[in-house]
């Protein structure tokens, strides 16, 4: 078992991967160290976790913008919010269930992984609202990116480049983003009963309308009993929510009832109801089985998503649900990965990601968790590596 080590300060972390560098040892990067199933099992010398280098730094809520150390838990970034009314735009997956890891996620694991919610589709992803960061490159230095507003060009180039990087590139050890009034209430509505396709349509009919309609998913039938304590209507489930202020949320809601319901039964939830099986879509409730079965999270062009699903069920066992107006599939095989075959499939039709979320070690061991990269961009992601990490520090979960 590798060792853990837990430094208090940017200071102490450097010191420590100064060593690692000097020595010849491999650190993995880690935070809550609820997400450690993520890519290729790594082999390393040590764990290296931000957990102890934590705290909100600062947070004024008229400028809706607040820096926290990384291993601060996103729970205590969301009570701060909360007391002001606020909240984190692009609303973080919570891995921990799918995974079947425990600890407390934090906010700098947030932004190594890029963990967007279903917000994503009206608010951005993580990196969106990423304004700067702190971080501690394989050298064992300290550098300051970015800042709090967007307007250092050359600094948020690097704020891009680490958001997302799963910790391969350096240890994040402060994070500054904005975030956005908390909506006073909300409702979604449900249409029953359609195919994938006829739902894809739908969703994309509901996001071209001014209604402002801030997530869009399909729950088919497979999956639907899964989602609120099997509460949901008969038959599959396409679901729209609209949020903000109560008047504006009653004419929307309205109006989308009076538009969609030309298509298929129509009812609505709001408010802890609707919050909750957002909750559940966001964090992939139907999957949480306690299993190693392969889960898949599958990005491509929203109107290709259902074309992806239809072909795959030709040649293999999957279950699937769809988020972000049909563009995010999560896709749950029923015995192998079949990664040549998903993503000779997305291919076809115009190309995306798959990336595994969920397998066996030994499965992780032999296939490419995340999409392969295509020549050029995989030499220009040697070089960066090279750059920030010359010694070959931090283990490499995505190659």
């Amino acid at each position: 078992m590798s060792a853990i080590l837990v430094p208090v300060c940017e200071e102490e972390a450097a010191g420590m991967i100064r060593a690692a560098a000097e020595g010849g040892r491999r650190l993995a990067i880690s935070g809550g160290n609820t997400r450690s199933g993520f890519g290729r099992p790594v082999e390393a010398d040590a764990v290296l976790r931000s957990a102890g280098i934590s705290g909100i730094v600062a947070y004024d809520p008229a400028e809706m913008v607040m820096t926290a150390r990384a291993g601060t838990p996103v729970a205590e970034i969301e009570e701060a919010l909360l007391e002001n009314g606020q909240m984190l735009s692009f609303d973080p997956i919570d891995h921990r269930a799918i995974m079947g890891t425990e600890g407390e996620p934090t906010i700098g694991g947030v932004f190594a992984t890029n963990a967007s919610g279903s917000r994503r589709l009206s608010a951005g992803a993580a990196r969106d609202s990423l304004l700067g960061i702190r971080f501690v490159n394989g050298r064992g230095e300290a550098i300051r990116a970015g800042g709090r507003v967007m307007k250092n060009v050359t600094g948020l180039d690097l704020v891009k480049l680490l958001a997302g990087s799963h910790g391969t590139l350096g240890l994040l050890t402060e994070v500054t983003f904005r975030v956005l009034p908390r909506p006073q209430t909300e409702q979604t509505i449900i249409i029953s009963g359609l195919d994938d396709a006829a739902a894809t349509r739908v969703m994309a009919t509901a996001m071209g309308l001014p209604l402002e309609v801030s997530a869009a998913a399909h729950l088919p039938e497979s999956v639907r009993g899964r989602f609120l304590g099997g509460h949901l209507p008969e038959g599959a489930a396409t679901v729209l929510r609209v949020e903000g202020l109560p008047a504006s949320v009653s004419v929307r809601a309205a109006r989308l009832r009076e538009l969609l319901g030309r298509h298929a039964p129509v009812s609505a939830i709001e408010n802890e109801a609707s919050a909750h099986l957002w909750r559940q879509i966001r964090d992939v409730a139907p999957y949480t089985d306690n299993t190693c079965r392969p889960v898949w999270r599958v990005s491509v062009a929203p109107s290709a998503g259902f074309q992806v699903v239809a072909a795959l069920r030709q040649e293999a066992g999957i279950d699937v649900f769809y988020d972000w107006q049909g563009g995010l599939v999560w896709m749950r095989m029923e015995a192998d990965p079949e990664a040549d075959l998903l993503r000779r499939v997305i291919a076809h039709f115009g190309g995306g990601h798959a990336t595994l979320m969920r397998a066996s070690e030994r499965t992780r061991q032999v296939i490419a968790p995340f999409e392969p990269l295509p020549d050029p961009v995989a030499v220009l992601t040697q070089r960066v590596r090279l750059s920030l990490d010359p010694f070959g520090v931090f283990a490499r979960r995505i190659t």
